[in-house]
C-alpha cells in the first residue's frame, strides 16, 4: 500500500495552480523598486533612496483576528485581503513611513485556490491602492492543525522614513490636540465580542435597518487606509503624534505614544459613534468601558497636534474632503 502526498492532505499542484492564477494580479502592484518576480524564495527590493538624507526602514507585522470566520460565513475573501494590506499600512504610517512593499502568509487545511485568489487579489488592490508592492508570499496547508475550510493570514510590511522625520510622539505637550479621523466600521479588531453579541440573535445575512445594510456587510466592511488623508499632513503641519486605534481602544492606543507624565481627555461625546457599535452595546449589553476598550467607536486614527495649528489642520482636511473631529486634548 502507498501513500502520496496528496492523499495526506496536502496538494503541490493545487499550490501550483495558484501561482500561475495570481500572477497577473500581484505583477500589477511592481512599482520602482521591485527586482524579482513572484516563485522564488526571496524577493527583492532595491535599497537607494533617491532624495532621502538617512533613510529607515519600518517595518510591522499583523493579521485580522475572527474576522476571517465572518468572512468564512459569509463566503466573501477579498474584503479580508485588503484589511490586511490596509491596518500593517496604517501601523507604520503613524511613524512617519510611506509603505514599499507587503509580504503574506496564508496557512490552511485544505487550499481552495478559488478562495486562496480572492484573498490575493484583496491584498494586490489594497496595495495598488496604497502605492504599495506585493513581492512575495508563502501559502501552507496543515491538514491537523486547521479544518479542511479553515485559513489564517499574517502579513508583513515594509517601508521607508527620514530619519529625522520620523514620528515617535517624544514631542508631545500639554494641551496639543487631538484629532480624530473616522474608521468605516469595527476595521479588524473586537470581532470576537462582537460575533458574541451579536450572532445569537442575528445571522450574517440579516438586514438591519438602523445599519442601512446586512449584519455581515457592515461588519464586514473594509479597514480604512489613512495614508491618503495623513500622508500630505506631514510636510505641513506639526503633527506631533499619531495613533492607529486597534485592539485597545481610543485611549489604549493614543497613551502608546504619549511622553511620561502626560495623559489623555477624551471628549467622547465629539463624534456620533456608528449604528453597529451601538448595536454590539445594546443587543450585548456590553459595559461602557469594554466598549472603549475593545473597539475604536467610530474614530480609527489620532492625530496630536499644537493647539495653535489644529484649526489649520481641520480646515486643510476639510478642502479635501476629509471629515476630522477634535476628540480632546494632552494633559
Amino acid at each position: 500500500m502507498t501513500l502520496t502526498y496528496a492523499e495526506a492532505g496536502v496538494s503541490i499542484s493545487e499550490g501550483e495552480r495558484l501561482v500561475r492564477q495570481i500572477r497577473k494580479s500581484v505583477r500589477s502592484t511592481f512599482r520602482k523598486g521591485v527586482l524579482s518576480d513572484i516563485g522564488g524564495f526571496g524577493a527583492y527590493f532595491d535599497a537607494k533612496f533617491q532624495g532621502m538624507k538617512s533613510p529607515v526602514l519600518v517595518s510591522s507585522v499583523d493579521g485580522v483576528g475572527t474576522k476571517l470566520l465572518l468572512a468564512q460565513m459569509m463566503n466573501t475573501y477579498d474584503t479580508v485581503g485588503q484589511d490586511l494590506v490596509n491596518h500593517c499600512v496604517n501601523d507604520i504610517l503613524v511613524c512617519g513611513a510611506r509603505p514599499l512593499f507587503f509580504l503574506d502568509y496564508y496557512a490552511t487545511g485544505a487550499l481552495s485556490v478559488e478562495n486562496a485568489a480572492q484573498v490575493i487579489a484583496g491584498f494586490a488592490k489594497a496595495c495598488r491602492e496604497n502605492l504599495c508592492s506585493l513581492i512575495g508570499g508563502e501559502t501552507a496547508e496543515m491538514p491537523g492543525l486547521y479544518e479542511q475550510n479553515e485559513f489564517d493570514l499574517a502579513g508583513m510590511i515594509v517601508g521607508v522614513a527620514e530619519k529625522h522625520r520620523i514620528i515617535d510622539g517624544r514631542r508631545i505637550r500639554r494641551g496639543d490636540v487631538l484629532i480624530g479621523l473616522p474608521s468605516t466600521g469595527l476595521h479588524t479588531n473586537g470581532f470576537s465580542l462582537a460575533r458574541a453579541a451579536l450572532l445569537p440573535k442575528y445571522s450574517p445575512g440579516d438586514r438591519i435597518d438602523e445599519l442601512g445594510t446586512t449584519l455581515g456587510d457592515s461588519l464586514l466592511a473594509v479597514h480604512r487606509s489613512y495614508l491618503r488623508a495623513v500622508r500630505p499632513l506631514l510636510p505641513r503641519f506639526d503633527i506631533r503624534g499619531l495613533a492607529h486605534i486597534t485592539g485597545g481602544g481610543i485611549v489604549g492606543n493614543t497613551r502608546r505614544i504619549l511622553p511620561p507624565g502626560r495623559s489623555l481627555i477624551i471628549r467622547w461625546e465629539a463624534w456620533d459613534r456608528p449604528p453597529i457599535f451601538r448595536l454590539i452595546q445594546r443587543t450585548g449589553r456590553v459595559p461602557e468601558e469594554d466598549m472603549r476598550r475593545t473597539f475604536n467607536l467610530g474614530i480609527g486614527l489620532v492625530m496630536i497636534v499644537p493647539e495653535r495649528q489644529a484649526g489649520g489642520v481641520m480646515t486643510y482636511l476639510k478642502r479635501r474632503k476629509e471629515p476630522a473631529v477634535v476628540i480632546g486634548e494632552v494633559s
